[in-house]
């Protein structure tokens, strides 16, 4: 006998219920075996999916992530150590506690790194990532759990602790079109000013919904251009500067952004003085832009940006300077703040990743050495410029990652963040066909996400060293890269990164708690924490 069509629907129906019930009860079961385990040894909890040889990513949907869940104790026993490792085997955050004390096998090849907490540097702010238009419309583009889960495992307690995110002042090239918040030539009253369809589609529902999650979390906005009819191009991008006319104006523009923003509750922690002004130069790239130089950008926050500020009810809000490429540290920085009012109004500089293959991070150094009360951020990175945009389940991606954190912290930045939170297998949209990879990558179709392992490098760093945790010192080595830090919480975080083909052992010897000894896997990435 057939079934009806209304019969076969609820057939199918059960079943799909049924099988969902299972998989979750599987993975429950999974997750406690692997809790309970007497050792105190945890399986990560990835669901695997292989895109080639070690090319492996972590599958997300509406029934099961793969989370860091707090140990209990938060902080280990004294004597004892909690060690996070991901490698290119396919571990993700594997836990392990283990014991301090001497090496059993000490090798010829083990590597001695000595941690001194009474030595210190500065401290933590955060890690983070953008809130673009693009991650927006592919969160968007998933169903109302899997968006929630998706923002969890960046900005929740068991997902990577985000406190820091990029919020672009109208248009980037990853949006659907270029716009700003005032495209009606010679409004100059700024009287149309109004955000644009994408922030409260796609920006401002999305930072809500993080800051429930962690309402601490600092935004770093950044203006890409200006209106077009300000600048002396009458163009979105291309060699194009403010006219010196409209610098009053452009500054309360900026005031006008912060004023809309707060209307819908959210806070804007610090405004930069523009998204890469070196881009002008750069005759066949079409990304919105605009040119300044370090006399004029100088100008414009002396004695337009800055005091307008300083006399608003954002004066809280925060000025960074260049939003640019490192290699134009310190010399354009050093110009800029010649200017004393400018030196006045700055609260710190950004830099940007694109270029640190011809520039050595020891200028990020250099720039503190010389301002040492101008904090610098690491505002903005990404891989996959060129073909292959979207590279899946790359490991060597997350090694670049974590190589570049590593790089940024040991030379004085108070934070490291990444470009989109989010984007698809095309690496888009994009307006200029300006692709690239991300972290976390979306399929809508299957109403699911894929934690690639850039996003397990990040959260080597943001799950442990949160805010206000201040970078100590630990011996260099030079094929094993490492950074130490003290934590509010009282625990001292220990990130190890091993991108050698062969296992690394490795002595951390703590005047104050011993030594202790581990082995670190083949290409792996690795985080340790002990009580301070």
């Amino acid at each position: 006998m057939l079934f009806s069509d209304a019969a076969c629907k609820r057939g199918c129906r059960r079943r799909a219920i049924g099988e969902i019930m299972w998989k979750s009860v599987l993975f429950l079961g999974f997750f406690l075996l692997a809790r309970s385990s007497g050792d105190r040894d945890q399986s990560d909890g990835c669901v695997r999916k292989s895109y080639g040889p070690e090319k492996i990513v972590c599958v997300c949907n509406a029934t099961y992530c793969d989370e860091t869940p707090e140990q209990d104790p938060k902080v280990p026993a004294n004597g004892k150590f909690y060690w996070y490792v991901s490698a290119k085997d396919g571990r993700r955050l594997s836990f392990k506690e283990r014991e301090f004390g001497e090496c059993s096998n000490p090798t010829l090849d083990q590597v001695t790194l000595n941690v001194d907490s009474s030595i210190q540097y500065q401290q933590v702010l955060g890690f983070g990532g953008a809130f673009t238009d693009a991650a927006g419309i592919h969160l968007r583009n998933l169903s109302e759990p899997v968006q929630d889960k998706l923002i969890y495992s960046y900005f929740g307690e068991e997902g990577s602790r985000y406190s820091v995110g990029r919020l672009p002042i109208g248009g980037t090239d990853f949006s659907t079109r270029p716009y700003t918040y005032d495209d009606n030539a010679n409004d100059l009253t700024l009287e149309k000013f109004d955000l644009a369809p994408e922030d409260y589609a796609y920006k401002i529902p999305i930072i809500q919904k993080a800051l429930k999650l962690n309402p601490n979390l600092s935004l770093f906005s950044a203006p890409w251009s200006a209106p077009p009819w300000m600048k002396t191009n009458n163009n979105i991008n291309g060699f194009g500067f403010l006219k010196e006319e409209y610098y009053d104006l452009y500054a309360e523009y900026i005031l006008k952004f912060l004023e809309a923003y707060r209307k819908n509750g959210i806070e804007v922690w610090s405004v930069s003085t523009g998204n890469e002004p070196s881009v002008i130069y750069m005759p066949d790239f079409k990304l919105n832009s605009m040119g300044w130089t370090p006399t004029t950008v100088a100008n414009w926050v002396a004695n337009n940006l800055g005091p307008k500020l300083a006399k608003s009810p954002y004066n809280s809000t925060k000025i960074f300077l260049l939003d640019d490429q490192r290699i134009y540290l310190p010399w354009v920085i050093k110009d800029i703040l010649a200017n004393n009012k400018a030196y006045e109004y700055a609260s710190g500089i950004a830099v940007h990743y694109y270029d640190d293959q011809i520039s050595s991070p020891d200028l990020v150094t250099q720039t503190h050495n010389a301002y040492p009360d101008k904090p610098i951020m690491m505002t903005e990175a990404c891989l996959g410029r060129f073909s292959p945009h979207v590279d899946m389940g790359a490991w060597d991606r997350g090694e670049t990652y974590m190589s570049s954190i590593l790089d940024y912290l040991n030379n004085w930045s108070i934070g490291w963040m990444d470009w989109n939170l989010v984007l698809d297998k095309s690496g888009g949209p994009n307006w200029i066909k300006n692709y690239v990879d991300a972290p976390i990558i979306v399929n809508a179709t299957k109403d699911e996400y894929y934690k690639q392992p850039m996003y397990y490098a990040l959260k080597h760093f943001s799950r442990f060293i949160e805010r206000g945790s201040t970078r100590i010192d630990i011996t260099d080595d030079n094929l094993l890269k490492s950074s130490a830090f003290v934590t509010p919480s009282g625990e001292t975080v220990v990130v190890l990164s091993n991108r050698l083909d062969n296992p690394r052992n490795v002595t951390v010897v703590d005047a104050k708690k011993g030594k202790l000894c581990v082995e670190l896997p083949p290409r792996s990435m690795n985080t340790i924490i002990y009580d301070n």
